[in-house]
């Protein structure tokens, strides 16, 4: 095809048959880059300004060369791309019969290929091609993510190495590898797929050996019962090299997850272990209980309580004190995979610290008591040990939870009361104040949700108007998460002593946004009539209603 295209149809074929064995791409597409190839060497010939198309029977090799001629009005702008476009009055003076929108063709005699020609072949030829093939790896391995492949180490770039896959060509950087593992030309390597990028310099398949989905498939692969799916792989934390935990789970309550896993004397997890480089792996019992599962994360530590904060996803883990090392692991590495292994932040205590911190809390509740309330201690420890936290619990709570106390009487819960509610009436009037001072608009405490103390906290945290309140964001109020020099630091909110939900710190900045007339309020809930009508105007009430409706009608 290189000398012209007068060169021997059969060999033409030869070749385009041949070009797509070797790069396992369709003979179709090869043609169809002769076929341009021809066609740019043609137009370089004749002239751009043509309409030139080239067509290659693919059962004989016959290859014609064609010049189409498309006849448009006088008034038709002509341009660059207007190829084979020539203009009525033009047309007429060739052929009387000529009429706007007629398409003559034009038989061009084969020719053969200069040097220009033949290089500018040779480029389309190969451009169209490696095209061809970079489509036909991306299709083929988009759906492999997931997969553990086989391949042959083809170079190391810097860390990164490069595998050949037999039909494609995949990367493992420095960070998916395995720390202290080496790799030479020629070595076997299995990986793991976890991402295939299109890019303009071809597709790029993304493999690794430290990625948690290549242990769970090496499991796959030693544990039949995962292959089939009795077991699942719920979860995988790896330090990569080091240590690993991986949550389990039977659909068959007959099998117990962890001893198929391990295998018999540990036959199974070896194998897994020797492909990773010895890397210690940890097999729990996955649990829908959160707690639960936590705590079996923690192994081989031993957990004596547990305190979970949903909203912000935390979790206080109470140890005993000779078993802090344990938990926390060389280097935090124990406490840091359970933590991703569950997707909670773990904070570990000792027994000795909790009961520190839970005497500190005892004492500071007494002294508040004793302050507000105008007691001695005695009594403010048994309202403390009752489990009042603070002068509210005791101002509001209903009067017979006080007089029921040991020793205590409904006069004694009277007077008590009574103290809390003066206690805190001048302290709302301290606290009103004090927001004056600092400047913050009554606007901002007509606001649902904003009490006298979260108006002050504004205050301090230079929020000062409805419109400041409105120009805020949840993480603002609530406080946020930051990584600084590899530790994960808290930022406090404006609003952070509050303990809001991300719920409620974004309904009081959309009150705000509301009452500034940045969006429309939402719609009221409406309640059908018949509910209406029998006294349910509270939502509460209609919810229930309808909870009872539809289980009468079941």
């Amino acid at each position: 095809m290189a000398t012209g295209i007068s060169a021997n149809r059969l060999e033409l074929l030869q070749i385009a048959d041949a070009v797509a064995r070797e790069k396992g791409i369709e003979k179709e597409i090869v043609i169809a880059s002769i076929e341009e190839a021809i066609q740019k060497a043609a137009r370089s010939r004749y002239g751009a300004e043509h309409d030139i198309r080239v067509h290659i029977d693919t059962k004989t090799g016959e290859t014609s060369i064609k010049r189409y001629v498309t006849v448009v009005p006088d008034d038709a702008e002509l341009d660059e791309t207007s190829l084979g476009m020539v203009r009525l009055s033009d047309a007429l003076a060739l052929d009387r019969d000529a009429f706007v929108g007629q398409v003559t063709d034009e038989e061009l005699p084969p020719f053969e290929f200069g040097r220009v020609q033949t290089q500018m072949a040779r480029q389309v030829v190969t451009g169209k091609v490696r095209e061809a093939e970079r489509e036909r790896q991306f299709e083929e391995y988009k759906d492999r993510v997931g997969e553990i492949v086989n391949g042959t180490v083809k170079r190391v770039e810097y860390g990164n190495v490069i595998v050949d896959l037999g039909r494609g060509e995949g990367i493992m950087r420095r960070d998916q590898s395995i720390p202290r593992e080496n790799f030479n030309l020629g070595d076997r390597i299995r990986c793991y797929i976890y991402d295939v990028r299109r890019e303009t310099k071809g597709p790029q398949i993304m493999l690794s050996r430290a990625h948690g989905g290549f242990m769970a498939k090496l499991f796959a692969q030693e544990v039949p019962e995962v292959y089939d799916g009795v077991i699942e792989i719920r979860a995988v934390a790896r330090d990569p090299g080091s240590r690993a935990k991986m949550a389990v789970v039977s659909n068959d309550s007959s099998i117990d997850p962890v001893g198929a896993c391990v295998g018999m004397r540990g036959s199974r997890v070896q194998a897994v272990v020797a492909e990773l480089q010895g890397e210690k792996i940890d097999i729990i019992q996955w649990n829908g209980d959160e707690a639960t599962f936590i705590v079996n994360a923690l192994a081989p530590a031993e957990v004596s309580k547990v305190v979970m904060d949903e909203e912000d996803e935390r979790v206080e883990v109470v140890v005993p004190d000779e078993q802090l090392s344990l938990a926390i692991g060389r280097r935090g590495q124990n406490v840091r995979l359970a933590s991703q292994l569950t997707g909670w932040q773990i904070d570990i205590m000792t027994e000795t610290q909790e009961s520190e911190r839970r005497q500190k809390q005892f004492a500071e509740t007494t002294a508040l008591f004793q302050e507000a309330l105008d007691v001695d201690e005695v009594i403010a420890q048994l309202l403390a040990t009752e489990g009042f936290l603070s002068v509210e619990d005791v101002a509001y709570v209903e009067p017979h939870e006080i007089a029921a106390i040991e020793g205590f009487d409904d006069d004694t819960a009277d007077e008590l009361q009574t103290r809390a509610r003066e206690f805190l009436d001048k302290e709302a009037a301290a606290q009103d104040a004090r927001r004056v001072e600092l400047g913050v608009e009554d606007a901002v405490l007509e606001i649902e949700g904003v009490t006298l103390p979260m108006a002050v906290a504004l205050g301090e945290g230079e929020v000062k108007t409805v419109e400041d309140l409105a120009g805020l964001i949840p993480d603002d109020l609530r406080g946020w998460f930051e990584t600084k020099d590899g530790e994960r630091v808290r930022e406090p909110g404006v609003l952070e002593a509050f303990n809001l939900s991300p719920d409620d710190a974004e309904a009081l900045i959309m009150r705000a946004r509301v009452l500034m007339g940045w969006v429309e309020a939402p719609p009221e809930p409406e309640y059908e009539e018949e509910f209406v009508s029998e006294g349910l105007d509270n939502p509460e009430d209609y919810d229930l209603a309808v909870a009872e409706g539809e289980a009468s009608d079941a």
